[in-house]
């Protein structure tokens, strides 16, 4: 049996068309049920749909032997005992720094509010530009209105929200989009069944 693991929210609704177009569907009963391993059309493939954050982990030990999720998830997770073999170019945006005025990040230590702690920490370290890191799960774009932080590290679409909070993005640090990964024993014990899934979608791309 191989397992696919999937991301919660707009990842999975872009991963869905995908999968299809590469000959694996999900019956509309199994997404709304209350299952968490699910069946699909063939019978040596069952996915499980769980949170973005958890993807990397559950590919990394094994539990999954494959997995989409986004390149901002898999930069603070790691690399460890799992491979990046696609890009699949969905769910793209990018990984930004953002701050009411570049001024703003003129500073000896600069405060920085983001749930990306690893990415950030490695981008201003690499800048020579000591920072304090203020771990947030949400509501980023308050963080410097409020005082709390001189800027913000976090995934930036349309840009929308910045501005109604007057933050502007400076700085990008990377670009995201969700990518597929491979467990390293999996890829060598089950390389039969996972190799043509690889090439098929790298077709359809």
């Amino acid at each position: 049996m191989l397992t696919i693991a999937l991301s919660k929210g707009r990842i999975l609704e872009q991963t869905l068309p995908l999968l299809e177009k590469s000959g694996l569907t999900i019956a509309k009963e199994e997404l709304n049920s209350r299952k968490l391993i699910l069946d699909t059309n063939l019978a040596d493939v069952q996915v499980i749909i769980i949170r973005a954050t958890d993807v990397p982990v559950f590919v990394q030990h094994g539990a999954a032997d494959m997995g989409i999720a986004g390149k901002d998830i898999l930069l603070e997770h790691g690399a460890n005992n799992l491979f990046e073999v696609l890009d699949l170019g969905i769910a793209k945006c990018k990984l930004m720094v953002a701050a009411e005025s570049k001024d703003k990040l003129k500073q000896n230590t600069l405060k920085v509010a983001t749930k990306y702690v690893n990415s950030a920490k490695l981008y201003f370290q690499n800048k020579g530009q000591s920072c304090e890191i203020i771990k947030l799960f949400g509501a980023m774009e308050l963080a410097p209105k409020v005082g709390l932080a001189h800027c913000i590290v976090d995934l930036v679409d349309t840009g929308n929200t910045l501005k109604a909070n007057g933050l502007i993005a400076l700085e990008c640090i990377e670009q995201i989009s969700s990518r597929l990964v491979v467990n390293a024993a999996s890829f060598k014990t089950k390389n039969t069944q996972i190799k043509p899934w690889v090439q098929n979608i790298e077709r359809i791309l």
